[in-house]
């Protein structure tokens, strides 16, 4: 595997129009080596068409995207540039495992041992003479893995990788990621689920209707979305978010017991409970997790919502 400039991903000015839909919109954003970058955003917000443009499915309508400093269609032989998961369901049912990625390899001049280590690695060692067809979701999710690991590049693509696997599973696809970008790989994951970036991922680019909402590093989005929280736990719920509402804070139910209060400081809804005679258990500094991140991010740009309920009630 080479690493260094070649494990890069930079995507400049991308546009992609299909009519009057603007799918993707003067988007730009880099993936540097040795890191997991989380690539999120609502349903329909461009993902998975920025991610096609990368590898040169979709062409760009202006801009351009680069693998190692070259547009992907100029590689030679891409799976030794690039590994790339989209869709688990793009292989044939009928052929088995091992084939699949004996033919693969063939294509681009790869040695028949890597088929075996990558089946190794991904935990189909006892699977590689099954056919495709036979394969549960988080199967084939693996074998599309080990297609994606087949060439040992610097430089992976994973669309959706935990979708169909079991809690293990998510668990082993955690780990690979944070070991393949050890090694100096560059790796872009798209996920719906922030759960399964939270702790993996080093930086997260966020986008919604096609356009750039953030690029920056994970803990810099969580040390913003927590900045000036208070977490309260307190028996009597309804009294004190009414107390510290009127005292001006912003006021927000997280748990049958829990409130988040921004807009006082810690001090001061101390001081005002006491006054009240509202009972709790704890104050502390607020921890954003990644999910609460990721929606203050994104809540202008959902295409679509559930209706609040609790206010039509």
């Amino acid at each position: 595997m080479d690493t260094g400039t070649d494990a890069t991903i930079e995507v400049r000015g991308l546009t992609k129009r299909y009519g009057r839909t603007v799918a993707v919109e003067d988007l730009s954003f880099a993936v540097a080596p040795g890191t997991v970058t989380g690539f999120v955003g609502p349903n329909g917000a461009g993902k998975s068409t920025t991610m096609r443009m990368i590898l040169g499915l979709d062409a760009p309508d202006a801009g351009e995207a680069l693998v190692g400093g070259r547009p992907y269609r100029e590689l030679a032989t891409p799976l030794r540039r690039v590994g790339a998961l989209l869709d688990a369901e793009a292989v044939h049912h009928g052929r088995r495992a091992r084939d699949h990625l004996l033919w693969m390899a063939h294509s681009n001049a790869l040695p028949e041992r890597r088929v075996d280590e990558v089946i190794e690695l991904v935990g189909l060692a006892g699977a590689g003479r099954r056919r495709a067809g036979a394969f549960s979701l988080g199967m084939r999710q693996r074998l599309g893995i080990a297609a994606a690991l087949l060439g040992d590049p610097a430089v992976l693509l994973l669309d959706e990788p935990a979708n169909g696997l079991d809690p293990e599973g998510i668990r082993w696809i955690r780990g690979l990621l944070r070991s393949l970008a050890a090694e100096g790989r560059a790796v872009l994951v798209s996920s719906h689920l922030m759960g399964e970036l939270e702790g993996t991922a080093d930086h997260l680019v966020v986008i919604g209707r096609g356009r750039l909402v953030a690029d920056a590093p994970v803990r810099e989005l969580l040390a913003a979305a927590s900045a000036d929280r208070v977490a309260l736990r307190t028996g009597e719920r309804s009294r004190a978010m009414t107390v510290l509402a009127n005292a001006g804070a912003v006021v927000a139910a997280t748990d049958r017991d829990a409130v988040t209060v921004s807009g006082l400081p810690a001090e001061r809804v101390v001081e005002l409970l006491g006054a009240h005679g509202v009972p709790f258990s704890e104050v502390s500094a607020h921890r954003a997790s990644l999910e609460e991140a990721y929606m203050e991010l994104t809540r202008d740009d959902v295409e679509f919502g559930a209706g609040d309920t609790a206010a039509r009630a």
